[in-house]
């Protein structure tokens, strides 16, 4: 039988006949306030209210567990098991009781925020009035419960734990069984994969703690665990948290509020909060982010995400204190300091607007988000992509499966550099294939480089990545082999040179920047959009009418080709009959940006994919005196296979045909001398 079998109801209320025996039971069931840490949900949109009461179940249920495995027989008269239980039941009911109960707690100054102290003031006070039989040994590990989980998180100093050392050194009960099994069950109940990832360093802990010893970890320690994404802790860094935070402050919910910021954000925002502290640091003594961590989560497709949108305007606040649309919010109360952002009303308005945009799905809407979030100045750059760029980016590697991953056999020489690495998938590749080859990937992005540093950080791997833009220059050392994988089109796209975007002299510049850049022998890599030779005519007929809907925003947005001449781009268009008529290369390039659908819309609408003829990139090459070794064009197979369910494409007669080819891989060497 289970836990919540012995105590609940089948509605998830108390068992009336157990309440009077068991207040902490009924200071969790019949309570209003919900209390979740953001960390340990899959969706906002799923909170029930019932979450810690659902946790104290687990964790008893755990306890009931490790019982019957034999793991407490030296418990001869079930006093540790009393213990145990007890202080699991009593550990959450500052997070429980009804609205007056709060109330009153808060008034007699419990920190019901910090909820292993304000639970046990609650336990005392039960005791006190004689609805519980009062233990200090339970007071204490109540008042500690937690602490050594947030030690091993780098949250709190070892030394909080101290007090520990003092009670098993007044009792003969085995405190070693004790504390590892308070923290198996704490632990284990927020999640298995937690547990069997810290329960070595539980048991380290714990008999350190025990034999005395309360020496701290690191400062490089407990920051890795604070800022697990961070891929490197600069010593500005390790010498701010070590001078100025973390020998004087508790961290409440640091990661759950700030995983998605850069620890040069993490610094500006503490040193915002201590100048808000000012001379009260000597009274508070912890820092609580669930306020910013409550606000800055909800779900995007029923999944949790951090909300870029906020995300974004704290990071121009972050870069310039004197933006006027959100402020730093720091309220202190019995010693914690509570951390949030407020907003402007116009950009509470906003942020709304963007999630619901972003939810309906019209293009009109996603175009929208880029232009508001431009004219307050909050995207980063020209390439951020918002709330789609985490699926950009995973939509780009599992291109794993087309051609592009075929051209890395062209590679040769010791250094490789993967120019535009998009979600890194060319660069697993490279460095599992080149084993002993110096791989190197670029982006101008911001946030391609954030992601891809912290994809490094997470999963180990040996490439480097930098930012470079070759429009700009050289490479700045020698290099053997320059992959283009998609990204020449991007650099014709976006590129403002003297005649504005679309311009071939910033793909012209770009690869004799990069030939340039070569050793001798060494070899620029293509795999990109090809334009036809072809001046012929084709029809799309669409399945259905939201096709129709598509080509009316990119016949208004796509600014590319414009050497073909705006009545030749498209020459008949039939609504009754969902058939669009026109020249093949805007067929071509509309099929193309149709593939990739609503969500991607706004960013690949700027794009024109394909530049070049084969025979235009074979004449360029000429030019640059270069050896073409590979100059073929070819149809991405899926293409195809995903627009085949939405269109049809015909020549002028209504024939069926072939889609024009889609991609071209090009590989160039320089002579060697």
């Amino acid at each position: 039988m289970t836990s919540a079998e012995i105590y609940l109801q089948p509605d998830k209320t108390a068992k009336p006949e157990l309440m009077r025996s068991n207040p902490w039971l009924a200071l969790l069931t019949e309570t209003e306030h919900v209390y979740v840490n953001a960390e340990r949900i899959e969706s906002v949109g799923t909170i029930s209210g019932r979450e810690t009461l659902d946790y104290v179940m687990r964790s008893l249920d755990i306890l009931r567990e490790i019982e019957e495995s034999g793991r407490l027989d030296d418990d001869r008269n079930g006093e540790m098991r009393r213990i145990l239980e007890t202080v699991l039941q009593w550990s959450e009911t500052a997070k429980g009781g009804n609205r007056a109960q709060r109330t009153e707690w808060t008034e007699k100054g419990y920190s019901l925020d910090i909820h292993n102290e304000g639970s046990a003031m609650i336990y005392r006070e039960y005791a006190e009035r004689g609805e519980v039989a009062y233990d200090e040994r339970i007071f204490g590990l109540i008042r500690t419960h937690g602490l050594i989980g947030q030690s091993i998180r780098g949250e709190i100093p070892v030394s909080h734990n101290a007090s520990l050392y003092v009670m098993a050194g007044r009792d003969s009960l085995d405190w070693y069984q004790l504390l590892y099994t308070l923290n198996e069950c704490i632990i284990r109940a927020a999640g298995e994969e937690i547990w069997y990832s810290v329960r070595y360093d539980v048991a380290t802990l714990v008999r350190r703690i025990l034999d005395g010893d309360w020496s701290e970890f690191s400062t490089q320690y407990r920051l890795e665990r604070l800022c697990p994404s961070e891929y490197d802790i600069y010593e500005e860094d390790a010498a701010f948290f070590e001078r100025e935070v973390l020998p004087h402050f508790e961290l409440w919910y640091f990661t759950s509020a700030l995983c998605a910021f850069e620890i040069g954000q993490i610094r500006t925002i503490l040193r915002a909060v201590l100048s808000n502290v000012g001379n009260g640091v000597k009274r508070v003594r912890r820092l609580n982010f669930k306020p910013l961590a409550d606000s800055l989560w909800y779900d995007y497709r029923g999944r949790k995400r951090i909300n870029i949108y906020k995300k974004r305007i704290i990071e121009k606040y972050l870069r310039d204190a004197s933006v006027q649309n959100v402020n730093l919010v720091v309220t202190t109360e019995n010693g914690t300091a509570y951390v949030d952002f407020a907003f402007s009303a116009v950009c509470e308005k906003l942020i709304d607007f963007c999630v619901e945009a972003e939810r309906c799905g019209l293009l009109t809407f996603e175009k929208s988000i880029i232009v508001l979030y431009d004219m307050f100045g909050f995207r980063r750059d020209a390439f951020d992509r918002l709330n789609n760029e985490n699926k950009y980016l995973a939509t780009m590697n599992r291109a794993a499966n087309s051609t592009k991953e075929s051209i890395i056999s062209y590679v040769t020489g010791q250094t490789v550099v993967d120019v535009g690495s998009g979600g890194g998938i060319l660069l697993d590749r490279l460095e599992q294939k080149y084993p002993d080859k110096r791989v190197i990937g670029t982006d101008i992005s911001a946030n391609v480089i954030e992601v891809l540093n912290r994809k490094k950080a997470k999963e180990g791997h040996r490439w480097e990545v930098r930012v470079h833009n070759f429009v700009d220059g050289c490479f700045g050392e020698p290099v053997d082999s320059i992959i283009f994988s998609s990204i020449l089109h991007e650099i014709f796209s976006y590129t403002e040179g003297e005649n504005g975007r679309f311009d071939l002299a910033s793909v012209r510049l770009a690869l004799r920047n990069a030939y340039d850049s070569l050793r001798p022998g060494g070899r620029i890599i293509i795999r990109d959009g090809i334009r036809t030779d072809s001046k012929e005519l084709r029809t799309v007929r669409f399945a259905d009418a939201s096709g129709m809907d598509f080509l009316r925003n990119y016949r208004n947005d796509f600014k590319g080709l414009t050497d073909i001449p705006e009545e030749k781009k498209i020459t008949a268009l039939d609504e009754d009959k969902l058939e669009v008529t026109g020249d093949i290369n805007f067929i071509r390039e509309f099929m193309y940006t149709y593939t990739w659908g609503s969500d991607s819309y706004a960013h690949e609408v700027q794009e024109q994919f394909g530049y070049w003829t084969l025979t235009e990139f074979k004449s360029f090459f000429g030019e640059l005196g270069a050896e073409l070794l590979v100059a073929e064009e070819f149809l991405e197979p899926g293409y195809p296979d995903h627009l085949g369910k939405l269109l049809t494409l015909t020549d002028a007669s209504g024939t069926e045909v072939e889609y024009p080819p889609s991609n071209c891989i090009i590989v160039a060497e320089k002579p060697k001398k």
